[in-house]
Parts: C-alpha cells; structure tokens; sequence
C-alpha cells in the first residue's frame, strides 16, 4: 500500500482504544476473567463502574456500537432489571475488595433517550448497590433531541457532573445525511439548560470529516462551539469502521476504499488542526490528541485518565468492555444471550484476555501517548524502566520522523505528531500483537 492510500479513509479501524487488539480476546480467556473477579484488588487501584445504555432514536451511519433502535417499553425494562442484576453481582464480588467507586460512566448508545422515571429508578437502585456519592467523576452521554429540562434535572439530583452532549455538527444537511437524529435549536436548548442547572462539567463531541463536510462549514461549527463556551470539547476524526450502515451501503472500489466522497486524513487532520488553533485563542488548552479544556488544572476526564493508567472497571451492559486485576473483559454481545444470562443469575462474560506485566506496559504507554505526554518518573516508579530504553527503537523512529522528542523527563508529541498519534501507536505493538485488523 503507497503513502497516498493510506492517507485515504478506507474500510477499518483507524484509533487505538486497548491494547492487546480486541482481536485477540477469547472465550477460552473466561476463566482467568473469573479468577480477576474474585481475586482481591491490587493496592491503590481504582474502581470504576461504566454501564451500557444501548437504546437510540436513529442509529448513525458511522456507529459501529451494539445498539437498538427497535426496542419498546417492556424491552427497556427488561434490559435495565438485567443490568441492575449485573451490578449487583459485581458488587459482591471479592475484586471490589471494599472499595467505593471512583468514577462511572453512563454511555452508549444514548443513555439520555430513557425517560425521566426510568433514569430516576435506575439510578435510585444503582446508588443503593454500588454508591458514587465519592466519585471523582459522573458522566452522562446526552444525545441532544433528547433532553428535556425535568431529565436533566433528575441527572443533576442523582450527581451526575459531566454532561457530554454529542452534537458532532451544527448544519442540519450534515447531521441528516450522516443519520443524527437531532436538530441544530435542539442543541442550543439542551446547552442553555444544562448551564443553567449548573452542570460541573459539560463537554461537547464534535467530529471531523462526517459525510459532506467542507472548510466554510467546519469552521462555522467551531465558531459556534467556541460561542457556546462549554468546559471541554472533544473532536474526533471521522473513520469509517466494519459493520456500520456506511461501511455497508457506500460502493466500494477495490479494496476497502469507498467511493463516496469522505475526507482523508490530511483534510481531517487539518481541520481539527484549525479547531485546536481556534481553541487555544479562545482560552482552551489542548490535553489529548482528541480533547481541549479550558483549564487543566480543574477540568478532568477521570473515566479517560484513570481506565488509561490501568484502573479496573466493570463494564456493564450488552457487549461491554471492562478491565479487572490485569484481565480485559467483553460481555456477550448479542441482546438474547445478555439477559438470558443475567436472569439465570450468570455474569454475562463473553471473552478475555489475561494481560502480561509488558502487556500492560505497552498498553499504558499506547495509550498515554495519546495525551501527548509520557512521564518517565512514571514509568520507572511503576513498571521499574526506562521507557525510552525499553522502547528505543520506536522512540527514535518517530523522533526521526518529527513527531515526538525525547528529554531527559519526558516524550512529548510534537503539535503534528499529537494530531496523527494513532496511526504512528502499532510501533510499540510487541510483534505477535500486530494484526492487518485492529479489531
């Protein structure tokens, strides 16, 4: 493959989210998961909790998540009784080693398309289960079409302190065709009343290169979103990955290689160049290839800084992914087999991986690149090396390349290596983990 194809968006997987590749997690694996979940907690690791809302009004042409867009009333309640039975497993479990929850996170899917009441009683029986009235952190994904002042209220009252709106554009053509089932007043309005509910924290997703993007509207978009002033913004670059409706539907040239019009990389990664640039003049600063914040100093993303320095957490929900003792975990991914499980009263545990010391060295290292720093104190205090001995090799490639430099103290990404991080992370990858699918 030429330089020029693979600066093309192709079919496939293109930001690392774990390490070892998902690929590599089996069934075979359950019973070292098993052995995690009973085994006591390692000392001073955090827990966390994240829990899988799989419900949506539309499902978007990118999405590639295990969600529903055809469940009733009944099914929801069937789900939600099945998840509150997984939390209350885990809970017993001798891993939580009496440990209080440090962050959780309510993703999906949309948690935000429950309804009040439903929210209300799922939240009033997680907190009974597994209290986070000490958590660090609470988010809470919020589709805006969604939100209505009294839901957001009722997140407000059960402590949820990051709201994270995912907008991905403002122009309603853009959102149409890319299957978002939201309006542009509809973002502004679930803004102005989460500000006024004085929400801690909310972010705002915006994404790169969705489907008939073009430079005059970015820059509308980031114009807006810098208006809006959230507290942190997120942008992410569009990719196409397998099994999703565009990966199905789009004519496809030769070998994964759609021939829709889709941005590639360059323009996506000149276009959230702009949006970073536009940020920092607004006040934001950058603190991951993906993230801005307006301070540093007191706007966190826990969930993101805690899971990527090894904390355990349950995952929770139809085709979850959690981490526990060393062991990456994935549930069952299919609705039947989720809540056949549970109301037999089994975990519904679907694969994993038992990780290895250097498993999780470069597991850490991949992922903290990602913040576009690396502490070499860090390291050495934890693992007991020099990360840039143990990773010579990659660390001068990338350095001749001009996209991180290396001190005495720390690896620091240069402001174009921060942007393309992931495609440059597979170099740290142990070779029997490097795969042509990431996934």
């Amino acid at each position: 493959m030429t330089a020029t194809d693979q600066e093309k968006t192709g079919l496939g997987n293109y930001f690392i989210a774990n390490y070892p590749p998902f690929s590599f997690w089996k069934a075979d694996h359950l019973p070292a998961a098993r052995a995690a979940l009973e085994a006591p907690p390692r000392a001073g690791v955090p827990l966390g909790l994240y829990l899988h809302i799989p419900f949506c009004r539309k499902r978007c042409k990118f999405c590639y998540f295990r969600v529903y867009t055809d469940k009733n009333a009944n099914d929801i309640s069937v789900y939600l009784d099945a998840i509150l039975k997984e939390v209350e497993l885990l809970a017993r479990s001798g891993c939580v080693g009496g440990r209080a929850l440090d962050y959780v996170y309510f993703g999906g899917g949309t948690p935000s398309y429950l309804s009040a009441s439903q929210l209300d009683s799922l939240m009033t029986r997680l907190r009974q289960i597994m209290p986070w009235d000490a958590a660090r952190e609470v988010t809470f994904e919020c589709e805006p079409g969604t939100l209505q002042k009294h839901k957001l209220e009722t997140l407000r009252a059960h402590g949820i302190s990051r709201l994270s709106l995912g907008v991905e554009n403002f122009k309603p053509e853009i959102l149409q065709y890319n299957g978002r089932a939201h309006l542009e007043e509809e973002i502004y309005r679930a803004f102005g009343w989460a500000r006024e509910l004085g929400f801690p924290q909310i972010n705002l997703d915006l994404i790169a290169g969705m489907v008939g993007e073009d430079w005059d509207n970015w820059k509308r978009c980031v114009a807006k979103t810098i208006e809006l002033a959230p507290d942190c913004v997120t942008i992410y670059q569009m990719e196409l990955p397998y099994n999703t409706v565009f990966s199905k539907e789009l004519k496809v040239i030769g070998a994964d290689e759609p021939a829709l019009v889709v941005a590639d990389w360059p323009t996506k990664r000149a276009w959230v160049k702009y949006a970073f640039d536009e940020l920092v003049k607004a006040g934001y600063d950058i603190s991951s290839a993906t993230t801005v914040v307006k301070n540093k100093a007191t706007t966190k993303f826990v969930y993101r800084e805690a899971l990527w320095r090894g904390a355990d957490m349950f995952g929770t929900g139809v085709a979850s992914f959690g981490h526990v003792g060393g062991v990456h975990i994935q549930n069952v991914d299919t609705w039947e087999a989720y809540v056949e499980k549970l109301q037999k009263g089994e975990l519904p545990l679907g694969r994993a991986f038992p990780t290895t010391q250097r498993d999780r060295l470069v597991r850490e290292v991949v992922l903290l690149l990602k913040t576009g720093h690396l502490d070499v104190s860090y390291f050495r205090d934890k693992y007991g090396v020099d990360v840039r001995d143990t990773f010579r090799a990659a660390f001068d490639k990338l350095t001749a390349e001009g996209w991180l430099t290396v001190g005495e103290t720390s690896i620091d990404c240069t402001d174009d290596g921060l942007i393309q991080i992931d495609r440059h992370l597979p170099a740290f990858f142990d070779p029997q983990y490097i795969s042509t699918r990431y996934t």
